[in-house]
């Protein structure tokens, strides 16, 4: 891709003849959509904190598919801005990817940032001024097995704000496989994501994986718990009544046994967790709006405390 007028900006990233796409955070997230970038017939530019010859990505029923590297360890190699930039890093790794973020945009550059939380826009656009910064929400449960080894346990599925830059995203992404959604009430589909984060921080004080809320017990707690979050949710602009409730209960005991979350993961390895942006953030603005939150206000200061918070 070329670089981009204003007008081009409008049409999104697929203005222009090969784009210029980088991976920033090839962990379990990053690695699979790159994957689907390098199937989508670009090569991406892999920056992280690790040095990596390659990254392969295992699909469930599928053939591994090896993206190229090297993983850049060093935004000094990063060779110039990209057109699109792909932030796959966990939310409170955010402001570490800053120089990442200075040496690979421009103005008009998308940033879109595939995390967790309602929170993107206000962590990402101080990093990267003058971009176009592109929320999202993803669907889809990738789990790392070893450094550059990514299994992928389902369909590469993403949901975007329906804002100008979003189709151009969708059509590079999905030329590689990835279903992608435009959504023009946006921060319903985001906050449904945020519930279904938050009652995953359960697994981490269980020590469990997704087997544990088909007990009733389990499920009763969880149930509150996201009746807390969609009330907050609500006050933010959401449309999520209390009998959504019921469906993501019913979404988490559909799930496999052994399907874990990278919550869980991260608390297995000792790794910072990323607790704030799935379930402080309930706390927080549930204080703003004057709405008891009490199943997260228990959660929040133990989830801090297994990240060394």
């Amino acid at each position: 891709m070329t670089a981009r007028s204003e007008d081009d900006e409008s049409r999104g990233v697929a203005a222009g003849d090969g784009p210029r796409v980088a991976v920033v955070g090839p962990g379990a997230i990053g690695a699979s959509i790159a994957a689907a970038v390098q199937r989508g017939g670009a090569r991406p530019v892999l920056c992280g904190r690790t040095a990596l010859e390659r990254l392969v990505v295992e699909p469930d029923g599928g053939d591994p598919v090896v993206v190229p590297g090297p993983v850049l360890t060093d935004p000094g190699e990063a060779g110039g801005p990209a057109d699109l930039v792909l932030l796959a890093v966990k939310s409170h790794q955010t402001a570490a990817a800053g120089p990442w973020l200075q040496a690979l945009t421009r103005p008009g550059t998308v940033v879109v940032v595939l995390q967790n939380g309602v929170e993107q826009r206000r962590l990402v656009a101080p990093l990267a001024p003058g971009a176009v910064i592109l929320p999202s929400v993803v669907w889809f449960p990738a789990e790392s097995l070893a450094p550059g080894r990514v299994r992928l346990r389902g369909e590469l599925h993403l949901t975007l704000p329906a804002e100008p830059a979003a189709p151009g995203v969708a059509a590079l992404l999905g030329a590689g496989g990835v279903r992608v959604e435009l959504a023009e009430d946006f921060t319903t589909a985001t906050w449904r994501k945020l519930a279904l984060n938050a009652i995953a921080g359960l697994t981490v004080l269980a020590g469990r994986r997704s087997g544990m809320y088909r007990r009733p017990d389990i499920a009763s707690l969880a149930r509150v718990l996201a009746v807390e979050c969609l009330a907050v949710a609500r006050a933010e602009g959401a449309d999520l009544p209390e009998a959504v409730a019921d469906e993501l209960i019913a979404t988490l005991a559909a799930y496999p046994e052994d399907l874990g979350s990278s919550i869980l993961f991260d608390r297995e390895a000792g790794r910072a967790l990323e607790w704030d942006a799935r379930n402080g953030v309930i706390t927080r603005l549930g204080a703003h709006h004057g709405i008891p939150t009490p199943v997260s206000d228990v959660i929040v200061p133990l989830l801090a405390a297994a990240s060394g918070d």
